[in-house]
């Protein structure tokens, strides 16, 4: 009587041994039987098909399928001296291209991912194979190898001409969530700011760089809160309702530009050459001017008509024929102003320290000067200036 170990198809664990008899149906029954599977074809360990029980030895090997051609069985792990485990080595046809790796590499590092439950235990995912044996992953292979690698290593890597969205769309695909957290983290600092985000003084002066001297440069509404433009060449560019809140513009050449409505609160524009500057209803709230000129020789006066001047420092500004005309200048500091021929008629200057000031010629007809300060007058006010 021979006796033989019956195998499923490409595989040597959970071998039933039987004894050999009568014809190679009765053969095939057994198989069924003992290994739950509709067999209809043996194969010897060399993938060769068996059709005649006579060639059958003793202590054989024998592989059934359903139907399937021969797959050769895949060996098991060898245990190093150490006592660990060898892992089994796999290949991958990602899309046409093959990348050869560890069991241990797909499952260790993302336990929970995709690609961790698909390969984590034999034949779960059913996963199919091309001619070669490699598993077949429909999917891109450029945006698969920064994956692969990052599981491998632990290092995020994208060659040269990869996009990192294609990357981390394939990372989330196959649930690799640490790596997508970075790719995200990356993408983000790489992209440019929204629409809301403030500009910085870097990206500003490469836009100033970009643009002829003679193009008319528009900043309109434009967020530049908190930036450093100090001591920039910004002449003539239009600034119309811009957000300048905390923006430093010390020492910085404003000359003929345009700030009309625009957020100057809390910024600071010491020293600013400020001539036949626009200023209509600009907010200023708290903005240091200390120093700044807003005297223009070729006759441009600034004009700086109901703007929001309160609390603001301008000591010592050159303000010759500036239109503040109902401007609020409430507890202002206008300290050594030359403010000859300006114009502050319905403006509120209460609380407003105007000593050392010159104000010949200066029009403050219905202004508050409640609680102003008028000592050291270089000229003293004329009765015509009518103040209330």
């Amino acid at each position: 009587m021979r006796r033989v170990t019956l195998c499923v198809r490409g595989s040597n664990t959970n071998g039933k041994v039987v004894a050999v008899f009568g014809s190679m149906d009765d053969l095939l029954n057994v198989a069924s039987s003992k290994l739950g599977i509709r067999a209809s074809c043996i194969y010897n360990g060399n993938g060769g098909l068996i059709d005649d029980i006579a060639i059958i030895r003793d202590d054989d090997v024998l592989y059934i399928s359903e139907g399937e051609l021969f797959k050769e069985p895949e060996k098991k792990d060898k245990v190093n001296d150490g006592g660990q485990m060898h892992t089994d080595w796999l290949t991958l046809n990602v899309g046409g291209r093959h990348f050869t790796t560890t069991r241990s590499t797909l499952v260790s590092k993302e336990p929970d991912s995709m690609l961790a439950h698909m390969f984590r235990e034999k034949d779960v995912w059913d996963n199919k194979q091309d001619s070669q044996g490699a598993f077949l992953i429909d999917r891109s292979p450029d945006y698969f190898e920064p994956i692969l690698n990052y599981l491998r290593h632990g290092q995020l890597i994208i060659n040269k001409g990869i996009n990192p969205l294609g990357v981390l769309e394939e990372a989330r695909f196959f649930g690799v969530q640490q790596l997508a957290e970075q790719l995200e983290t990356l993408i983000k600092s790489t992209q440019s700011p929204d629409d809301h985000s403030p500009l910085t003084r870097k990206e500003f002066i490469r836009y100033l760089l970009a643009t002829t001297t003679k193009a008319e440069l528009r900043c309109q509404g434009l967020n530049f809160k908190g930036a450093d433009l100090s001591r920039l060449d910004l002449r003539c560019i239009n600034f119309k309702m811009a957000n300048l809140r905390g923006v430093n513009l010390m020492n910085t050449n404003l000359s003929g530009a345009n700030l009309e409505r625009a957020d100057l609160s809390m910024a600071c524009l010491d020293g600013a050459n400020l001539q036949g500057v626009k200023m209509l209803c600009t907010n200023a709230e708290g903005a240091s001017l200390i120093g700044c000129n807003f005297e223009d020789p070729a006759g441009s006066k600034a004009n700086l008509e109901g703007a929001n001047l309160k609390g603001v420092d301008m000591e010592g500004s050159q303000m010759t024929g500036i239109n503040l005309r109902v401007a609020t200048l409430k507890n202002a500091k206008l300290k050594n102003c030359n403010l000859r021929g300006a114009t502050l008629a319905g403006t509120d200057l209460e609380n407003c320290d105007l000593s050392g000031c010159d104000l010949q010629e200066a029009n403050l007809r219905g202004s508050n000067v409640k609680g102003a300060i008028f000592e050291e007058m270089l000229t003293p006010l004329h009765m015509s200036q009518s103040v209330r």
